[in-house]
């Protein structure tokens, strides 16, 4: 496997300002932050308690009383922590430091004086310490403030919080491995294997890396580790779904190398699969680079919805089998497209294909931002493709589909999870290579970057996804030969160059990226490309979707309301034959382009009320439809929605 150097950009050097995506991005400092500080401390209105920061204060001995909430209620406030180290990156707010810096010395007098941090097993069962790794989330918790700890070092500098997790993970280093005195386990929830080796790319520290290598080798391997535990004398059940435990839930079914499927809980795998994928870059192991391609291919091809969500099944938020994509009662996590965003971005960077980032670019334009009002305070945690409100009812098998966005959750790991993404937007937008800068996302932002040790400033204005249109004016010390990498997106048609007005003839396309090589200095690129709206069907094994069709404009599915349509959705039909047209509302949620289209809607008039079936000629009307952008629906009023639509054929 060649080894490229390819990285990331520090997030300090990006700065985002977008029409399309500063309408979330500007809400993480100025709402979703603040919003879920007050959640943290049970101080917002109309939420379910969460009890986060009293068990920190709890277990700090600072007061009296039980814990509260699930057992990984801790990464609630690590992922908030992580987000607020994200926004400080690019963002001087001297009171949010200092609020980040009290909950982070709070965290530290709760830490154990062997570095153990864990707010449930410290309050509730000191005992049960690593006694239950199926469910336990200890390892899990670890991870995610493993992961805050190092965005905070990063943007602020501040070591306290460093300083913390790593006497955590050194912990960890002494109890799991392969000496005989230690546990010889992995995590039921991976995590901390991609945390790990964040925190050994900070420190250069070698154990962090080789724990997380050893989680990835051993896991699956012999008899299954979370069968045994059961076994044990004292375990304790904590989640009693789980009954029958099938290791094909925590991907512990077979030795990571040897899995060829996307099994079990969606979230579980893509973060185990992002760990995969940083370990075969570390390691340049090649086999198990094959097996994370083998993975994803599955995923994409079998396995994804047309939103880049993944996980079909509301039973146990997993995979099921390939094609099987139902579109009214499939989980989609919020979560889980984060994690497969995560996972595509590190495929992307370790072999330069855009493919990658297509979907990358694909998750984030439709089910992350889905998943969050545009008020920022409330979410989805399930992103289904098809709702009609009045059959998501409880105690039925669509009780996990939610109308309306709600304001918080019993298990809220998908609101911070969305704050720390929007947070931390710019990590998509480049990498970079000695010799060569990727351009990936067409997301508006201001960047410092170094090419061939010279630094040079970027400043791109974009009206993407509306419209094929960026200007990218690059400005330098001096003279630097280098090769500028564009990726030409899903969905585009006619892709070009200009640099200083001039077309660039012949540029080398190569793996999805057009690509540049020449002096450059103080220039302005033109990006000009078509993204009209197009009809996409699905591959007829998609059962789900057979003789429907969908819409998509760019990166964004668009998808029909009842506030424009009407009443009973399912009753159109669409012909794929007809032009769409295209009209930007800047009065409708906040500015976005409509899609108008003619259909048919089947008539329910003249059916006899007291027959529920009968012989009776099917009459249509014609109507005239309205689509708006996956990512919005549900933010005007409640009602029904609907992706794929049936097809007309003359």
């Amino acid at each position: 496997m060649h080894k490229k150097a390819n990285s990331d950009i520090c997030l300090n050097r990006i700065i985002v300002h977008d029409s399309f995506w500063d309408k979330y991005v500007r809400l993480v400092k100025e709402v979703i932050i603040p919003y879920q500080w007050e959640v943290l401390n049970d101080m917002a209105q109309g939420t379910m308690e969460s009890g986060c920061i009293k068990n920190f204060k709890i277990a700090a001995h600072e007061e009296q009383g039980t814990f509260t909430g699930v057992v990984f209620q801790d990464t609630d406030v690590a992922k908030w922590l992580e987000a607020v180290g994200f926004v400080l990156a690019y963002e001087d707010d001297k009171e949010l430091e200092k609020t980040a810096d009290t909950v982070i010395e709070l965290l530290g007098r709760a830490q154990q004086p062997d570095g153990y941090l864990n707010t449930y097993y410290t309050i509730s069962e000191p005992e049960k310490r690593w006694t239950n790794l199926e469910e336990g989330h200890e390892l899990y918790i670890a991870g995610h403030m493993i992961e805050a700890a190092v965005a905070y070092y990063e943007s602020t500098g501040k070591r306290r919080f460093l300083d913390i997790v790593c006497k955590m993970a050194d912990l960890i280093c002494k109890t799991f491995g392969q000496e005989e005195n230690q546990i010889h386990g992995y995590p039921g929830h991976p995590e901390i294997e991609l945390a790990l080796v964040k925190l050994y790319r900070v420190t250069e520290e070698k154990r962090y890396l080789e724990l997380a290598k050893y989680f990835i080798d051993i896991r699956g391997k012999g008899e299954n580790y979370f069968l045994k535990e059961e076994k044990k004398s004292g375990f304790k059940r904590i989640f009693p779904e789980f009954e029958p435990y099938n290791p094909i839930y925590s991907q512990s079914h077979l030795p990571v190398r040897e899995q060829t499927t996307a099994e079990g809980h969606a979230v579980r795998a893509v973060y185990l699969y992002c760990a995969m994928a940083d370990l075969a870059w570390e390691y340049q192991d090649k086999s198990l680079m094959d097996t994370c391609e083998k993975l994803w291919n599955n995923i994409v091809f079998k396995r994804m919805y047309i939103t880049g969500s993944i996980g079909s099944s509301g039973l146990l938020e997993r995979f099921t089998t390939d094609y099987d994509l139902p579109n009214d009662s499939n989980y989609s996590e919020s979560c889980a497209s984060i994690g497969l965003a995560l996972f595509g971005k590190r495929m992307a960077s370790i072999t330069g294909n855009a493919s990658y980032m297509d979907v990358v670019e694909r998750a984030l334009y439709n089910t992350v931002l889905s998943g969050i009002s545009m008020d920022g305070k409330s979410f989805f945690y399930v992103n289904p493709l098809e709702v009609w409100p009045p059959n998501c009812m409880e105690q039925t098998s669509k009780a996990h589909v939610k109308p309306v966005r709600q304001k918080w959750f019993g298990v809220a790991c998908c609101p911070p999870n969305i704050a720390r993404t929007l947070a931390s937007l710019g990590q998509y937008l480049y990498f970079q290579e000695q010799d060569m800068l990727y351009i990936n996302l067409y997301i508006g932002n201001t960047t410092e970057i170094k090419l061939n040790d010279h630094t040079f400033k970027i400043n791109m204005d974009s009206s993407y996804p509306w419209q094929g249109k960026i200007e990218m004016k690059l400005s330098g010390e001096e003279k630097v030969d280098h090769t500028l990498a564009f990726r030409i997106p899903y969905g585009s048609s006619d892709f070009q160059i200009s640099i200083n007005g001039e077309i660039v003839e012949n540029p080398v396309r190569e793996q999805g990226y057009l690509k540049i090589s020449r002096e450059f200095q103080n220039d302005t690129i033109s990006i000009r490309f078509s993204i009209p709206a197009v009809f996409i069907h699905a591959n007829p094994e998609v059962r789900a979707d057979i003789g429907k069709i969908a819409i998509m404009k760019g990166p964004l599915v668009y998808c029909l309301e009842e506030i424009d349509n009407g009443e009973n959705l399912a009753s159109l039909y669409i012909s794929s034959h007809q032009e769409i047209q295209e009209d930007y509302d800047e009065n409708i949620l906040k500015g976005t382009s409509l899609l108008h289209l003619h259909g048919r809607k089947l008539r329910s008039h003249g059916w006899d009320e007291q027959t529920l079936y009968q012989r009776k000629e099917a009459e249509f009307e014609e109507v005239e439809l309205t689509a708006v952008p996956y990512c919005y629906w549900g933010n005007r009023k409640t009602g029904e929605m609907l992706v794929w639509l049936k097809e007309w054929f003359e």
